[in-house]
Order: structure tokens, then C-alpha cells, then sequence
């Protein structure tokens, strides 16, 4: 349990690393939690400061997600079950950063990271429906929401022994479904922003 602590704190510093505040605050000289939606994600960046900012932001926030289940991998443990709770103290990290005043992302591209270095399949499967949602819907929350709920039914479907692992892929989920509470209200209002906007 000793040797557990350092990992999962490590975790939830990587996850802390607010990669869109730092970006906005030193490329473009603002605060992107005060623009757009206020959300200090990847979604938000490319919205408001553009496809470059949008895209750094994500391939740094998924990078997070991998070295927080990879690092431990290496030194601690390989077990699944094991593994999948630093990348949710990641997510958490990243939601609440303790360097960012406790102001972080939504968790998306964060726990598409940790997917990523615990089952790649699975990966490649959320990203399948992610893009596949987009193309029809045009709504990167619905999207998002959509490939992450697949993550959870993936987990049933090939790791039906894995019982923990199951649960906190559920409750990754309804903490994702928590941070996307005021998406989903504009879905369900039909006022949700699409991407590309008209």
C-alpha cells in the first residue's frame, strides 16, 4: 500500500497539469476558463483559440491519461484493476487541478488516455464512435459521452471477470455524464453548439 501512494499521487499531478489554461495564458495571453464555455478542455481551445490550440491541448491531455497508467505499469503493477485507478486519479486530476485553482476540464480527452494505455482495442473502438458521432450529429459532447459509455460496455462484453475494472469504468462514465450535466440540458433544449458551427 506504501509503495501505491507515490503512483497515485503522480497521477493526480499529471492529471493536474492544466494544459489549456498554461496554453491560452502563455500563447495567447488569456484565461480560457473565461471564454467560450469556460471549460479548460480541448473542445473549448479549439473553439476559442483555434485548431492549433485545440489540438495541442488534446494530444497533451491524452499523453497525461497514457504516462499515468504507463508510469506505474512499469514499476508497480500490471494488473488492470490496478492500473485503471491511477488513470481515474488522472481524470480527476484533470478535472480538479490542484494547479489551476481546482478549475480543470470535462475529463474526455484525459480518460481517452488512460483507455488507450489499458486496452488499445478498446481505444480504437471509442475513437470509432466518437468520430462516427460527430459525423452524424455533429456534437462533440454527445460524441464524447457516446464513446465513453462504449469503454463501459466493452469492459462487459471482454473482461467479464474483471469485476472491478467493470465498476470503475461505470463510474468513470457517470463522472463524465456529471461533467457533461449542462451538455446534455442544451441537447435535450436542441441548443447544444455543433462542430463545425454553421
Amino acid at each position: 500500500m506504501i509503495e501505491f501512494l507515490p503512483f497515485l499521487i503522480l497521477a493526480y499531478l499529471l492529471g493536474s497539469t492544466p494544459t489549456a489554461v498554461l496554453y491560452g495564458r502563455f500563447v495567447h495571453g488569456v484565461d480560457i476558463r473565461d471564454h467560450g464555455s469556460g471549460n479548460a478542455g480541448a473542445t473549448n481551445s479549439l473553439r476559442v483559440l483555434g485548431k492549433r490550440a485545440g489540438l495541442a491541448v488534446l494530444i497533451i491531455d491524452v499523453i497525461k491519461g497514457v504516462l499515468a497508467v504507463q508510469i506505474p505499469r512499469m514499476f508497480f503493477s500490471n494488473e488492470p484493476e490496478t492500473l485503471i485507478i491511477f488513470g481515474f486519479a488522472a481524470v480527476i486530476g484533470h478535472l480538479l487541478p490542484i494547479f489551476a485553482g481546482f478549475r480543470g476540464g470535462k475529463g474526455i480527452a484525459t480518460s481517452f488516455g488512460v483507455i488507450l494505455a489499458l486496452q488499445p482495442l478498446a481505444a480504437l473502438i471509442c475513437l470509432a464512435v466518437f468520430a462516427l458521432v460527430v459525423y452524424l450529429s455533429k456534437y462533440v459532447s454527445l460524441a464524447s459521452l457516446t464513446a465513453s459509455f462504449s469503454f463501459l460496455i466493452y469492459s462487459l462484453i471482454a473482461m467479464p471477470e474483471l469485476r472491478f475494472f467493470q465498476l470503475m469504468c461505470l463510474i468513470l462514465f457517470l463522472l463524465l455524464v456529471y461533467t457533461h450535466r449542462q451538455n446534455i440540458k442544451r441537447l435535450l433544449n436542441g441548443v447544444e453548439n455543433k462542430y463545425p458551427p454553421k
